[in-house]
């Protein structure tokens, strides 16, 4: 009988992520409301005179009169069952379950005196049916309880990390379309703003997505079901992205290459920014991968949106250029102020629209890349602002440059603010290529 109850502990452990030291706690508390509930009705049958009334599974016991030391163990390698009381040697007895008489006390332990505490091993068989259907019921509650604790820890673990689950069903509310993932042991909830716009999701399948955060039971209001913990997840999130990267790229596990920043606009583009941590092995060939088969998985994973892997460098100007690919850089000038993080790049005339972006996109994922404020303009613009000649540069500059300029030199417009015309038709078509 030992063996097939540790058996269906060890089952329960593995298969509920319940510690089995937890359901042996939860036992020997079960039993010892149990034994509570017997002798409760014990004493009510000799207060009446008569047996007790049936009493609710669910009804408390009450607190008796004098405080019952009632104590169960269960023994984890044995599985041998105790229940006990711990009674106090006195003269007069008045309560039968938490006093003992001398005599008797000596029995059990012929050194003790008034005072004194003994134990008094009890027989669990004597336990009425309904102090055993309630133990059956609270170590059934009990275990749910662990259950749901154990989830919450384990998706709390989880926090900040991409898991596998199976789109369950859809909800529309107030408006809003959530969709509800299935996790394996719990049920998640993808928001209509941490959804991928334009992805349309289908039952039954497999989609990656990140953990935002693991959301416990809220007090139900009286009468309703408590419900299931819930975890809160998003395929919009940047370190979705980072997430996959981790997965599916072998060297970044590894640790040879780091993913140092990711930024993005959900179902349209992505950048991260790499470094390798080996002077051998490339950063940004090892995330793409042969013809693209390691970059083109993930893609496939965020409903193909595109993403640009660029290198990562210490040097913020640099950084910036790669920032900005697949536009050609001219020239980028660093602000000295370490509190104002902002940046001047000159590109080539031809190269403007395409380094801001249709709508601007590309140079503000930039920005979010490097974390610096940048302000682009074309070489005619920063000729005619008169920025070669503040830099003591040739009117025919086309080199690359990486130079410190002082906040407030020259005019200096913002992509964030400023109004781009629309890119020529020949313009877009080289955006095109380069990007491919």
């Amino acid at each position: 009988m030992s063996d097939s109850i540790k058996g269906a502990l060890d089952a329960l452990e593995e298969e509920k992520g319940i510690k089995k030291e937890k359901i042996l706690k939860t036992i020997e508390e079960s039993l010892v409301s149990a034994c509570t509930k017997h002798y409760e009705e014990l004493r009510n049958e000799k207060k009446d005179g008569k047996k007790s009334k049936a009493v609710s599974l669910d009804a408390e016991p009450e607190t008796p009169s004098t405080p019952w030391d009632i104590r169960a163990h269960v023994d984890p390698e044995t599985m041998d069952i105790e229940v006990f009381l711990i009674k106090t040697v006195c003269e007069t007895v008045t309560d039968e379950v938490s006093e003992i008489s001398l005599q008797a006390a000596r029995d059990i332990n012929p050194d003790v005196t008034y005072g004194d505490t003994v134990r008094v091993d009890l027989d669990a068989t004597q336990f009425c049916r309904i102090a055993a259907g309630q133990a059956r019921q609270t170590i059934t509650q009990k275990i749910r309880e662990e259950e749901k604790d154990s989830i919450l820890e384990e998706y709390r673990s989880k926090q900040g990390k991409v898991v596998t689950g199976t789109v369950q069903r859809f909800s529309d509310r107030d408006g809003s379309r959530r969709v509800f993932v299935n996790l394996n042991r719990t049920e998640g909830i993808l928001s209509e703003k941490d959804q991928i716009p334009g992805e349309v999701l289908t039952q039954n399948q497999r989609i990656k997505v990140y953990v935002l955060e693991e959301r416990p039971d809220r007090n139900p209001v009286q009468g309703e079901k408590k419900k299931w913990p819930r975890v809160m997840l998003s395929r919009s999130n940047p370190g979705l992205v980072r997430g996959l990267f981790e997965s599916e790229i072998a060297e970044i596990r590894d640790g040879i290459v780091e993913v140092k920043a990711v930024s993005r606009e959900a179902g349209h583009r992505s950048k991260v920014a790499v470094y390798s941590h080996d002077p051998n092995v490339d950063a940004v060939g090892s995330c793409v991968g042969p013809n693209g088969s390691r970059i083109n998985s993930i893609i496939a994973e965020l409903n193909d949106e595109k993403i640009d892997v660029v290198e990562w460098d210490e040097n913020p100007a640099l950084l910036i250029e790669h920032a900005l690919a697949p536009a050609s850089v001219t020239l980028v000038m660093v602000s000295e102020d370490s509190d104002d993080r902002s940046a001047l790049v000159v590109v080539p005339d031809y190269q403007l629209s395409l380094a801001i972006g249709r709508e601007g996109q590309n140079a503000r994922l930039a920005a979010k890349l490097t974390g610096y404020k940048i302000d682009i303009k074309s070489y005619t613009q920063a000729k005619e602002s008169g920025i070669f000649e503040q830099l003591e540069l040739d009117d025919e500059y086309e080199g690359y440059g990486y130079e410190d300029y002082e906040e407030g030199s020259g005019e200096e417009e913002e992509y964030e603010e400023g109004e781009y015309e629309e890119a020529e038709e020949a313009a877009e078509d080289s955006a095109e290529e380069s990007e491919e």
